[in-house]
């Protein structure tokens, strides 16, 4: 809950999730929910999206040097993506390298974009230009 003792989103960071979202705005896409991981960095950049109301997920959380068990912490978020069916449109999850990775073994950097269908599992990553 202490942003002071956590790497905090820079100023390219932020100008990155605009323009993420920008472009999310331009694909004219239904947004059902934005969720994101608890951390400063993720709920500041579901934040600069400008996308609409922020939710945080416990289950994006970054179970990275374990101050969340991995195990728990990716079990919630199976439960979470179970419960998305995409008939309200999509879910836009901020999230960490690790738990992306770990739900669709894409890894990403800083500012980069994957989809994920949990009904198939299929991913894919999505270029930023």
């Amino acid at each position: 809950n202490d942003c002071q003792t956590q790497r905090n989103l820079s100023d390219t960071g932020r100008e990155q999730a605009r323009q993420i979202g920008e472009r999310l705005k331009k694909a004219d896409l239904k947004i059902a929910a934005i969720l994101t991981s608890q951390w400063c960095r993720c709920t500041d950049t579901a934040k600069e999206l400008g996308l609409g109301p922020v939710t945080a997920e416990p289950g994006l959380n970054s179970f990275y040097q374990g101050i969340v068990p991995k195990q728990a912490t990716l079990a919630q978020l199976r439960e979470k993506l179970a419960q998305i069916d995409g008939g309200d449109g999509i879910t836009v999850m901020v999230t960490h390298f690790v738990t992306i990775a770990a739900i669709t073994d894409i890894g990403v950097s800083s500012g980069g974009m994957v989809s994920y269908n949990p009904q198939t599992g299929e991913a894919r990553v999505i270029g930023v230009e």
